[in-house]
């Protein structure tokens, strides 16, 4: 299980430290690709496996089936750790996500969400604003 949300630098050559209580469980296989919001969604196999199975199901015949799927699928990369625990963000995820030389890895779960530091100070400064809302929506989901 991925929680919890810790600060990292990322090198010039896009090498970007992973936390080291979530490596075991990424050193048999990640996969990084463009998430929602802006951010990166890093994947054990095991996950991107799954979600990659729900993705090809979907009927190609509506656009935006196929719109999430090339978002999700054709952006992803494998992402093997180093000896160091560092993965590589290739350029064109850098750039997707705006993130340079500060990242932010945030643990959801079943995936890690690695954001520019900046739009994620600005996206929870707002969700942590309208906390009240956004709870009140969830109970209608029976959350």
């Amino acid at each position: 299980m991925f929680i919890g949300e810790y600060n990292h630098a990322i090198d010039n050559k896009g090498r970007l430290a992973i936390p080291s209580k979530f490596r075991t469980e990424l050193k048999k296989g990640a996969v990084v690709t463009r998430g929602l919001d802006h951010c990166l969604f890093l994947y054990t196999e095991d996950e991107w496996q799954k979600l990659a199975e729900r993705l090809a199901a979907l009927p190609i015949s509506q656009s935006n089936t196929r719109a999430f799927a090339r978002l999700m699928l054709a952006g992803a990369m494998d992402a093997k750790l180093d000896s160091h625990g560092r993965i590589i963000i290739p350029q064109y995820l850098r750039k997707f996500s705006s993130i340079k030389k500060k990242a932010v890895i945030a643990g959801l779960f079943n995936r890690l969400e690695i954001w520019n530091e900046d739009k994620w100070e600005a996206y929870k400064a707002t969700t942590e604003k309208n906390s009240g809302d956004i709870a009140e929506k969830l109970g209608e989901l029976g959350v």
